[in-house]
């Protein structure tokens, strides 16, 4: 059974987990006493009282008080606490958990001795980790630290390439950002976006493959993974040291078979196509719920080739695609003032494909999205103007577009909806 504690303090968060049954998405039993509290914070019910009255806000008030569950809906984005605690840790990883995300995400990079650890980039240690004010690795840097100057801004490049895989993991997480006037490594650690806090910014615990493989396991309920491999970028070039990508995506499935986990509880995420089909090729019950991250469409003149391809995706053994939340809206309706499923939503329906998309609880309050030139809103944005319309536009891609998932840097947001509704 599983309860919830309204409006409990953020910092319960963060506290040791208590252990529970496993949900209904279980495939074995672990042993475990009978209770496990979810945990929303006030996140939840504050987007509610900002909804316009509607039948779908007056649904969502009668869940206030659950019961609610772990669901596999849910998905935490680089640990599902991204929001108010560091990306890519145990902490983040936790508290995902406890806002009852199902599904939980590393991003693997490798590091210079080929160690697999968890970095949404593997070149951003200098934005997420404090490397910068460790001088003995900051000196191994891509790109050390240089001051900013009358006419430049500081500049700094970090890989998770240019040091080992024990050294990576004697690093603190910190809240992304960084400070571009900054004269000092110290100042360089600061410019977190306004709507995050660094409340929590006191030594995130890293984590490797295989750490998050063994914490995952080990949380109430019985979560799943969802590994993403990273497309290493300009500064660490394929092969590295002879390491080949097609190694690179075999040696993540591997850490999982080498940890005995089933391959039904992951789902393989790549923007990289050839990682996909050598997944599909080589690890085909692993490639069955490989997630084909797609962001082709980003440049206008593109969109309607990667809504185009869709359908050949699907032929080509691919079963989940996993577009930005901008790719699935549109604004439509009689008077052009609506949110509707957008050409790309309705094309992957109709080819067979599943959909999960990314990333709720991305950005900044909606009152926002026009004038920062909000990417996830983007294709909405003249209609979007209040933080209520949040919970709308969930709806329109839970229920009528039928997403099979969301990822989420707040899961307390998504796990509401989804117990709400039975997703």
């Amino acid at each position: 059974m599983y309860k919830t504690m309204n409006l409990l303090a953020i910092t319960a968060l963060l506290a040791e987990l208590a252990v529970a049954l496993p949900v209904h998405t279980s495939t074995v039993a672990p042993t475990t006493p009978d209770e496990y509290y979810i945990s929303f914070g006030p996140r939840p019910y504050y987007l509610i009282q900002n909804m316009t009255e509607s039948p779908l806000k007056k649904k969502l008030e009668s869940c206030e008080n659950g019961p609610f569950e772990v669901t596999p809906w849910s998905i935490g984005h680089r640990g599902g606490g991204t929001l108010q605690i560091p990306e890519e840790t145990v902490q983040s990883t936790m508290a995902g958990a406890r806002m009852g995300a199902g599904i939980l995400e590393c991003d693997v990079s490798f590091t210079s001795d080929l160690g697999l650890v968890c970095r949404h980039d593997i070149c951003d240690l200098h934005t997420t980790t404090d490397i910068l004010l460790r001088p003995e690795l900051a000196a191994k840097c891509n790109t050390p630290f240089t001051p900013a100057n009358e006419t430049s801004d500081a500049v700094a490049l970090c890989c998770t390439a240019d040091i080992t895989k024990d050294e990576f993991m004697s690093l603190c997480g910190k809240m992304d950002g960084f400070n571009a006037s900054a004269t000092t490594p110290e100042d360089y650690q600061h410019g977190v976006p306004f709507f995050r806090t660094e409340l929590y910014d006191t030594c995130g615990q890293v984590m490797s493959l295989d750490s998050y493989i063994e914490l995952v396991d080990s949380l109430p309920g019985y979560r799943n993974y969802t590994p993403e491999l990273k497309t290493p970028p300009k500064a660490v070039p394929m092969p590295f040291n002879g390491y080949t990508q097609a190694q690179y995506a075999r040696d993540m499935i591997e850490a999982f078979i080498g940890h005995g986990i089933e391959p039904s509880r992951v789902f393989p995420q790549s923007f990289t196509p050839a990682d996909i089909y050598l997944w599909l090729n080589e690890y085909p019950e692993w490639g069955a719920q490989a997630v084909y991250l797609d962001e082709d469409g980003d440049d206008p003149a593109n969109y309607t080739v990667a809504v185009n391809r869709l359908p050949a995706l699907k032929a080509s053994g691919v079963n989940i695609i996993s577009p930005p939340i901008n790719y699935l809206l549109a604004v439509g309706g009689p008077n052009n003032d609506t949110i509707v499923p957008s050409d790309y939503a309705i094309a992957a329906k109709k080819a067979g494909l599943e959909i999960i998309s990314w990333s709720f609880e991305r950005s900044g309050p909606l009152t926002r999205v026009a004038a920062d030139d909000d990417y996830y809103y983007s294709s909405v944005a003249p209609v979007v103007h209040y933080d209520g319309q949040m919970y709308e536009i969930l709806d329109l891609m839970g229920r009528e577009i039928g997403l099979k998932g969301m990822f989420a840097d707040w899961s307390s947001t998504v796990t509401y909806y989804a117990n709400c509704f039975g997703l």
